[in-house]
């Protein structure tokens, strides 16, 4: 049986093809098993972050606390102190770096002539044509990205070119729904980094009629919507609660290192190396099915290195993976102002 699935799956593919569409299905179930064990295992080892990120949110004084402690009709004021420090940092951050006149400065290297200082203009001007004109989301999600960065110290942003909308796209991605090991020091040397991605069905359904995802049948949504707890308590802040009519699915897109059965990589003498090449892993999170497994380095790279498509924005340095920001410097300061102020 190993025989002829290894003649089947041996025959040439394109460098960008889906290999999920090749590989058995027992293969692929034991893959989706395995990635998922090691998400809920990241997800875990993260869990008191997310726990002091949410409770930090309540300071920004969103809403008004009623209170009947120490007595009925006691102040639930809360101090602007944080509030104002993250609004303060997102409009001068914004304004740095959303310039009227783009966000896009080129420079010349070495002698400048008339011909190399031209063509710096037209590559400044074609990409901040690009960014202001093209990438419709880039200015919106750098915004939000500004006002979240300050706050949980990490943020991040991830560039790609889409397929349903023929363009490259720069897309803010909070942290929580970044996934990364405990062990991780940043994303270029992670092991494996699990980007938690929420789509409709008509949004899937157009890439699996575009080819880069399996058309096969995804799980009912119910319970699919399972949220964050940095998202959930945003959502109490703001009076807001999740429609669970909606037909949204949760995929795990995880970027890890596979030595993939019939994929491998190959010696000088063309004999299986044993070391694992850098893949794009999509599962449906519901229904476990692999969507897609996509080869995460360049044709004619030899050396076969992962490409990055996430930016990982910091506030301030941290002893690990994730930045510090202003809920862990002054959070403890804005819980002492508020209590004086009440």
């Amino acid at each position: 049986v190993n025989d002829e699935v290894t003649e089947v799956i041996a025959v040439p593919y394109d460098h960008d093809a889906n290999l999920a569409e090749a590989l058995d299905e027992s293969v692929l179930g034991s893959l989706s098993s395995d990635i998922q064990a090691k998400f809920r295992e990241d997800v875990e080892s993260r869990e008191d972050w997310e726990e002091a990120i949410s409770k930090g949110l309540g300071l920004l004084g969103i809403n008004y606390e009623d209170r009947s402690q120490p007595f009925l009709g006691a102040s639930g004021v809360t101090h602007p102190l944080l509030s104002e420090a993250v609004t303060q940092f997102q409009a001068q951050a914004y304004k740095e770096m959303l310039p009227s006149g783009g966000p896009v400065k080129t420079q010349v290297l070495g002698t400048p002539t008339k011909e190399t200082e031209a063509q710096a203009q037209r590559v400044r001007d074609f990409m901040n044509y690009q960014i202001t004109e093209v990438m419709e989301e880039f200015d919106q999600d750098t915004d939000q990205m500004l006002f979240y960065l300050p706050l949980t110290g990490s943020t991040f942003k991830k560039i790609y070119f889409d397929e349903t909308k023929q363009r490259a796209v720069s897309k803010f991605v909070p942290a929580e729904d970044m996934i990364v090991p405990y062990s991780a020091s940043d994303l270029r040397t992670a092991e494996r980094v699990t980007h938690v991605v929420r789509m409709t069905y008509n949004e899937i359904r157009k890439l699996q009629v575009a080819g880069v995802y399996r058309d096969v049948e995804l799980s009912s949504s119910d319970g699919d919507q399972d949220e964050g707890a940095i998202q959930e308590r945003a959502d109490e802040l703001l009076g807001l609660r999740p429609n669970y009519s909606d037909d949204v699915y949760t995929l795990l897109e995880c970027h890890v290192d596979l030595d993939l059965e019939g994929f491998e990589d190959k010696d000088m003498e063309g004999n299986p190396s044993g070391i694992m090449l850098p893949y794009i892993v999509t599962i449906d999170q519901g229904s476990g099915k692999v969507l897609s497994i996509s080869r995460n380095f360049r044709e004619q790279d030899p050396l076969k290195r992962k490409r990055q498509y996430f930016t990982h924005y910091k506030f301030l340095p941290g002893f690990g993976f994730y930045g510090f920001g202003l809920l862990h410097t002054i959070g403890g300061l804005s819980r002492a102002a508020t209590s004086i102020l009440r």
